[in-house]
């Protein structure tokens, strides 16, 4: 697994710098300079086959990091969706905004047949914050299919420390401190989970506060 993660790994760095390619960017390595030393992760998920109750595996919604690299086995179920004309995206590292559940039983959705040794990438939050919505994050749920399901799911992020902000200029707050991001995310989606009860009672936010101003001074 440390092997296929660092392949990944690998990867994730290639696409990052063609999508600074593809923007149009000076700077070849503006993404790679946040994955330094990356938050970068790994979930092997299983699904189990429809019952007569539920063919529902996951919600409609997107992640909250950078760059998602999946692959999956040859049973199916992944459905995402596409640009939408006139569609509002909301932004998940606002505290009053999510896409969990947004237009699940709305058309269009766009199944991703499984092909072998082929990936399927999402941008994620931080892209779509990065990049002004130029690259939206992709809302994408899974459908149970009439087996039993695996799939793996990589995630290629930045470090605790980095701060990303916008390529068009903003304001001196218009930003993202990815460590700050991700216990927020973590926290909202799992709030019952002994983790998020010691972050709290530990005052671990402290520890945070701390990072995102030594980040923003350095």
């Amino acid at each position: 697994m440390k092997d296929y993660t660092g392949a990944v790994g690998d990867i994730g760095e290639r696409l990052l710098r063609l999508v600074a390619l593809g923007l149009g960017l000076d700077d070849i390595e503006h993404f790679t300079k946040l994955t330094e030393d990356g938050w970068h992760h790994m979930r092997v998920l299983r699904f189990p086959r429809a019952d007569a109750t539920s063919e529902r595996g996951i919600g409609s919604h997107t992640d909250y990091g950078l760059l998602v690299i999946a692959v999956q086995d040859d049973v199916g179920g992944l459905y995402i969706r596409p640009p939408v004309p006139g569609e509002t995206r909301g932004r998940n590292w606002l505290p009053d905004e999510s896409m969990a559940g947004r237009y699940e039983n709305e058309e269009p959705w766009t199944f991703v047949t499984p092909v072998p040794a082929v990936f399927t990438v999402f941008p994620g939050d931080i892209m779509q914050f990065i990049t002004g919505g130029t690259l939206l994050s992709t809302p994408h749920k899974v459908r149970l299919a009439d087996r039993e399901r695996y799939t793996i799911a990589y995630f290629h992020e930045p470090s605790f420390q980095a701060v990303a902000r916008p390529l068009e200029a903003g304001g001196a707050d218009e930003f993202i401190h990815y460590g700050t991001h991700f216990t927020n995310m973590f926290m909202r989606c799992y709030p019952e989970r002994t983790a998020t009860a010691r972050i709290e009672n530990e005052d671990r936010l402290a520890v945070l506060e701390r990072l995102r101003k030594e980040a923003l001074t350095s």
